[in-house]
């Protein structure tokens, strides 16, 4: 009995390749290393320059990848070449990046709060090294950091990259991380009555990147606040992980004696 040809064999090569292009890098990493055919497919330029311009579209690769020589270190694996080197290489640049962001916040955080000046800067470090949407989700957008590094990287998106909401819930949820709530809190110079400066005004709010990334009338406030930070009438603003709500003493003796 004839044995059924392999799957590659029988899928023409402008259709593997429209397969391999259509898809993201990790699943192209996993692809490759199905056979040698898809390995030599999923290696090949035309798939990582797609992904190049893809991952950073703000970068002019057409200019830069002719004037590049790509002169490969010697240690490095000799299939690694053209297109596919240089993702690798941005990537670890970007990787490199993102650490000088994590250790930033992590460096000015005081008592799991900081002040706004400094998560401004975060931000404005984020802008000043280029960073892209799939660079803060695949660095930053993480259940495993602090989340006011994801609160800073979600503002990023939103205010410097206007990515847009549904793209942005997406890229939380996939991350786990959209019900994670952070408090902000303001201070505003009470108001002058009859001669009379009255008490500063406090304002805080605890609120879920999800509903942040949404954009509701409220959200956009608190996002107003964090954006301009500590200025005019406003004279501080300080942002934490929201405490979990405890359930009073009393319902618990209630709840306990019944």
């Amino acid at each position: 009995m004839n044995q059924s040809p392999n799957l590659q064999n029988s899928i023409p090569d402008d259709i593997a390749l429209k397969i391999a292009s259509s898809l993201q890098v990790f699943d192209v990493c996993s692809l490759g290393s199905c056979s040698r055919f898809w390995r030599e497919l999923c290696g090949s330029d035309c798939v990582w320059e797609a992904l190049c311009k893809d991952r950073w579209p703000a970068i002019n690769f057409n200019e830069n990848s002719e004037s590049q020589s790509f002169d490969f270190d010697q240690e490095m694996d000799a299939n690694l070449k053209g297109w596919r080197m240089l993702y690798i290489r941005k990537h670890n640049e970007m990787a490199e990046k993102a650490e000088l962001v994590i250790n930033l916040v992590e460096r000015a955080l005081a008592y799991e709060s900081i002040e706004v000046g400094n998560y401004l800067k975060a931000i404005e470090l984020l802008n000043s090294q280029h960073f892209g949407f799939k660079d803060v989700e695949m660095f930053l957008l993480k259940s495993n950091l602090s989340v006011l590094l994801n609160l800073a990287a979600l503002h990023y998106c939103i205010i410097w990259l206007g990515v847009p909401a549904k793209y942005m819930m997406e890229a939380l949820c996939s991350s786990s991380i959209s019900e994670r709530k952070v408090c902000v809190q303001w201070w505003k110079l009470g108001r002058w009555f009859y001669g009379f400066r009255l008490r500063d005004e406090v304002h805080s709010h605890n609120v879920s990147l999800g509903d942040l990334a949404s954009c509701s009338s409220n959200e956009k406030e608190v996002l107003g606040v964090l954006h301009r930070g500590a200025i005019h009438e406003v004279i501080r603003v300080q942002i934490s992980a929201a405490k979990p709500t405890n359930v009073s003493w009393s319902f618990q003796s209630h709840h306990v004696n019944t």
